[in-house]
This record gives structure tokens, sequence and C-alpha cells, in this order.
């Protein structure tokens, strides 16, 4: 099989599953906290990795959207759905559990993209990015999910008990 078309396999295989585990965790309640947590983590990671490619540090160059320099697959399904379910297992975790379960979720997501980098063309690091940077990325993404939606429950309890 040829090196792209294992490529696009592989991606292919990855909607598949983030699909599939979007509708498995999505209909865990509260339903409204998952979507908003999907929406929020699909929007600020499309804006990261856009100035990720725009300053030339990161480069998709196999892509099942030939007009998107971006990671769809990533930015848009696999990495908000983790982070939703990252948040589900957080729900009433204190701070240090929050912050130890994101490094569950950001260090096995930093070893397999760095897998990936290394023996596929679906990510390329340009410049000095490196798999140091991208855990970092991920974990401070993951913390900063679970700020996100812990400050709208607390705004929507206190508008609640008004």
């Amino acid at each position: 099989m040829k090196r792209s078309k294992l490529e696009k396999t592989i991606l292919i295989c990855l909607y598949i599953f983030g699909i599939s585990f979007l509708v498995k965790i999505i209909r865990k309640p509260p339903i409204k906290d998952w979507v908003l947590i999907f929406l929020f983590k699909g929007y600020t990671a499309s804006i990261l990795d856009i100035l990720l490619v725009k300053e030339g540090v990161i480069k998709y160059p196999v892509n099942l959207y030939k007009k998107l320099n971006i990671s769809f697959l990533f930015d848009y399904l696999l990495f908000p759905v983790t982070c939703v379910y990252y948040n589900q297992l957080t729900l009433h975790s204190n701070i240090y559990l929050i912050f130890l379960k994101s490094l569950y979720f950001s260090v096995p997501m930093t070893l397999m993209e760095h897998l990936i980098e290394k023996n596929t063309a679906l990510i390329k690091y340009k410049k000095s990015w490196n798999s140091f940077y991208s855990l970092i990325t991920i974990t401070l993404t993951f913390l900063i999910s679970r700020l996100f939606i812990g400050l709208v429950r607390d705004k929507s309890s206190t508008s609640n008990n008004k």
C-alpha cells in the first residue's frame, strides 16, 4: 500500500473512532456542558492550529481536506471528544486530580503525535517545535477547558440562586 494511501486510511479510521466515541460520550448528562466543551475546544484548538501553521511551526502534508492547512480531524473531532471525556472524568475532582488527569490524557496524546510525526506525513514539525511543546500546549488546553466549564457552571449556579 502506498504511503499516502496508508495515511489516508489511518485518517479515515480515526474519523470513525472519533465519531463513534463522540456519540457515546455526548449523551451523558449534563449534555449542554459537554456540547459547550466540545465547541469551545474545537474553536480554541483550531485557532491555535491556524496560528502554528501560519507561523510555519507545524505542517500537515497529508490531509483529507486539501484546501485546509489545519488538521480538521484533530481540531474539530479528536481533541474536542477527548476533552469532553477528560471533563467528564474530572467533574467532581479536586484541583490536584484535575491536573493529574490532564497529564493522563496529554502524555499519551503527545506520545501518539510524536510517533505519527516521526513515522508518517500526517504532521511535520518545523522550526523549533517539538513534542515537549506539544505536551505543554495539550496539557494547558485541557486545563483551560476545565477552567472554562467550571466558570460557566459557577456563573450558572450563581444566577440560578438569585
